[in-house]
């Protein structure tokens, strides 16, 4: 345990950090929840769509307002909004991506606020499920997605390592915010030149971060 307790945690996110999920997966996502609040809380599509933005930015997931504010089961709010008529034609990946998590020396995870069955499935298309010791889902965080610390207290105790060990990958500065707080290293994908005083690391793809990785 204090061997594994020493090793560098690589945490990565999942959707526009490992695959590009805003060409096609975040749009089909974004219209099917938006299509689920119109049905279950009789909300037009503009209000749905309002409601489920304003969710989204004030929690980190649409998810969590609808449990907070209306009672909404998670399990059936993820059933119906991660349905995929062909998720193989909408998951773009990156040419050397599995090459790249090669060469990172360390145990690594994804963690992640999408649902484990579409994160698995992900994975599995891109052919990097087995560079990972877990998958954590919004399941596993106990629907209590990033940027909250209580997801990612949840991580760290089922990892049994300190957050000193981990270095966050992500696309979302809230998360990543969390993620420093609580003493963890960070890298922020993103093409935009922004970079906050709690990223330590911005790169433009994760391809990049084996070049980098002994500075951080």
């Amino acid at each position: 345990m204090a061997q594994q307790r020493n090793t560098r945690v690589w945490i990565f996110d999942l959707d526009d950090t490992l695959h590009n999920a805003s060409a096609h997966v975040f749009p089909h996502i974004n219209r099917e929840m938006t299509r689920y609040l119109m049905d279950h809380l009789d909300l037009d599509e503009a209000g749905a769509n309002d409601l489920r933005r304003h969710y989204w930015e004030k929690y980190g997931a649409t998810l969590h307002g609808l449990m907070r504010h209306h009672g909404t089961d998670p399990h059936h709010f993820l059933h119906h909004t991660h349905q995929f008529p062909d998720l193989s034609a909408m998951v773009l990946q990156a040419h050397g991506l599995r090459q790249t998590l090669s060469r990172l020396s360390g145990r690594k995870v994804v963690f992640t606020n999408a649902p484990m069955a579409y994160a698995l499935r992900v994975l599995d298309l891109l052919r990097i499920r087995h560079c990972f010791e877990r998958v954590f889902s919004i399941e596993s965080t106990g629907f209590r997605p990033k940027p909250a610390k209580a997801g990612f207290m949840r991580l760290l105790n089922t990892l049994s390592t300190p957050a000193s060990q981990c270095v966050m990958i992500e696309d979302s500065l809230p998360a990543l915010k969390t993620a420093r707080q609580l003493g963890m290293k960070t890298v922020f994908i993103s093409a935009h030149a922004t970079r906050p005083s709690y990223v330590d690391l911005r790169l433009k793809s994760v391809l990049a971060l084996p070049k980098f990785a002994q500075n951080l």
